[in-house]
């Protein structure tokens, strides 16, 4: 993953200290209220959750566009995938 803090989301989800599989179920709630194209900026600290942000764009088509991690915070920037 391209590691880019300059992308600007349009919502911040904010799952440190939650663990697998609820970063990713809250992740997807968001997702799924916001238009396509739209960022989503997620915040963890689940070391799984680096895998399983992966998965779960690969299944929904949504894009992950960062995946980063300083000193065991996990930070995902998704876009939505348009609408078809």
């Amino acid at each position: 993953m391209k590691n880019t803090t300059n992308i600007a989301p349009d919502q911040v989800l904010d799952a440190s200290g939650l663990k697998c599989p609820l970063p990713v179920l809250k992740a997807k709630k968001a997702l799924k209220a916001m238009a396509g194209g739209s960022t989503l900026k997620v915040i963890a600290t689940d070391p799984g959750a680096m895998g399983d942000f992966g998965h779960f764009c690969e299944a929904t088509g949504d894009a992950l566009l960062v995946a980063d991690e300083v000193d065991g915070v996990l930070t995902f920037v998704i876009r939505k995938a348009d609408a078809t």
